[in-house]
């Protein structure tokens, strides 16, 4: 016989667990006793999860989260929400108040928080017994590191920890699970019958670790590939010559961008994104599309076409043996070379120029994603991290969590509105000393919203204004270093001194 916290820190052990993010409450306090790992702070519950996330998808391990019930639930909720779209294995474990006493409404008590976190969880729990958490959590990683990968929660009242109990067997997991043959070959004969194919590639393909493998079918089959609407990882290598560009969210741009194709593989992605309404075909007329993808709701959304579930790096790598060699004869996606002035091309540009060779990218800048898109290329395997739910406040604390997942300079280019939702995530940087350039791109308003207003007849939009924010004071406060750079003439020098610390830092850059 053991007791609850010590088999529990056996699962967490078991599944490779090595710290834990939490912004600690009362209920949560007996877990914390005689912890063997470190315990990463964050001043609100949106950061903790921000952390979490960024940490599960640079190093390819789950991680652990502990939250307070109902408030600091709720407190998470966004980023957790960004979770789920993220594919991020994140187990969350939420203090609940004593089983005694929960029959009589007690403070920080929650009376149903299984369904506080849903549907943005992939399985929620509060065992019906203490002796059944650790097997609940044994059960939640699972689940959680389950293709597609994603949040669960696991519900544990304040008295559980000091039980008894037994040790649950725990298993060792292989959850690959390969694409049938008679479906790759579906495809296989797809590309093989083109005159133009190509291939799409989303998020999933990163998470599943298929860079490599969609390069080399690409190489092999001769395929332009695109990166699929709204990509929260990295897809391709942008400065290859058969990357082609960046497919808008738009039903009408999207068979514009794919009109030359006429077979159309999408790995990892749904068919499609979509930003606004639209009508008409989801791709070009006449064309030919399947998907591969470890996702069954990207399958059960198909609107048309064949699909394929199953591992994609194996499915890619399956294919690329199956098809013969063709030569590429698709167009390139071209860079540009902005004018020296304060705009969000040009600091971009020189971001690009300046940053250390195997520099992560962490963004979160809507005005800035069109430019960086042909001023920042981003050409290396776990090179770039961005929130796919399209909520705010992710970034900030997702760059904090990327930086302690691996080892080289992460370089977070946030909008000062998206900044400012997890500004306090600052404050964890400082502390754990991770090694992070902050960039804001700072043009003093939430000018994503008022471009996009368009969209719906309106030359106005209230409440966007955010001029007088000091970014710098802000990071100062929080124990950063930090410069303000307002002049074309002083940003090389601050850039090259954000990127040669090792230590946090933050430039409040002001763009036009």
């Amino acid at each position: 016989m053991t007791n609850v916290r010590e088999a529990s820190y056996a699962v967490f052990k078991h599944f490779g667990v090595d710290r834990l993010f939490g912004n600690p409450g009362s209920t949560e306090l007996p877990m914390l006793k005689g912890m063997p790992f470190p315990y990463v702070m964050g001043l609100n519950e949106a950061v903790v999860m921000g952390m979490a996330d960024g940490y599960a998808r640079s190093s390819g391990k789950p991680a652990l989260v502990n939250l307070h019930s109902s408030a600091g639930t709720g407190h998470s909720l966004g980023n957790l929400f960004t979770a789920w779209k993220n594919n991020a294995p994140i187990v969350v474990t939420a203090g609940q108040q004593a089983r005694s006493i929960l029959p009589f409404d007690p403070f920080l008590g929650a009376e149903r928080p299984t369904e506080f976190p849903r549907p943005n969880v992939k399985f929620a729990i509060e065992p019906a017994r203490a002796e059944d958490v650790p097997l609940a959590l044994a059960r939640a990683f699972a689940v959680a590191l389950t293709p597609p990968m994603g949040p669960v929660f696991v519900s544990i009242p304040v008295d559980d920890w000091e039980r008894e109990c037994e040790m649950p067997a725990l298993p060792d997991l292989s959850l690959r699970t390969h694409p049938d043959p008679k479906g790759i070959e579906k495809i296989a004969k797809m590309l093989e019958g083109a005159r133009n194919p190509a291939l799409v590639i989303g998020t999933a393909v990163a998470n599943g670790g298929g860079w490599d493998a969609a390069i080399a079918l690409a190489e092999k089959a001769g395929l332009s590939v695109w990166a699929a609407p709204y990509a929260a990882r990295e897809t391709f290598p942008e400065d290859h010559p058969q990357f082609a560009g960046f497919i808008n969210a738009w039903r009408d741009q999207i068979r514009d961008a794919l009109a030359p194709h006429d077979a159309i593989l999408v790995a990892g992605a749904p068919v499609f994104t979509y930003h606004v309404e639209g009508s008409g075909p989801h791709w070009p007329e006449g064309a030919l599309l399947m998907a591969l993808t470890d996702d069954p709701q990207h399958l059960s959304n198909l609107p048309g076409g064949g699909g394929v579930l199953g591992d994609i790096r194996a499915g890619l790598e399956a294919l690329a043996a199956r098809l013969p060699e063709r030569a590429f004869t698709g167009a390139t996606h071209k860079l540009i070379d902005p004018p020296a002035e304060m705009k969000a091309a040009y600091v971009l540009k020189r971001i690009a120029a300046l940053r250390p060779a195997e520099a992560v990218i962490v963004e979160e800048a809507p005005t800035a994603r069109a430019p960086e898109h042909v001023t920042l290329p981003i050409t290396r395997e776990g090179g770039f991290y961005s929130c796919a739910s399209g909520g705010l406040g992710y970034s900030l604390p997702g760059a904090v969590g990327v930086a302690m997942g691996q080892s080289d300079k992460v370089i977070a280019i946030l909008g000062d509105g998206a900044a400012m939702y997890t500004i306090q995530g600052l404050f964890t940087a400082f502390q754990e000393q991770t090694n992070v350039s902050f960039v804001i791109m700072n043009n003093s308003a939430y000018a994503a919203l008022t471009g996009f207003s368009g969209e719906f007849g309106m030359n106005h939009v209230p409440g966007c204004d955010l001029a007088g924010l000091d970014f710098a004071k802000l990071a100062e406060a929080q124990g950063l270093a930090a410069r303000t750079v307002e002049c074309v003439d002083a940003l090389d020098d601050a850039l090259a001194w954000s990127f040669a610390e090792q230590s946090p830092t933050l430039l409040d850059i002001r763009i036009a």
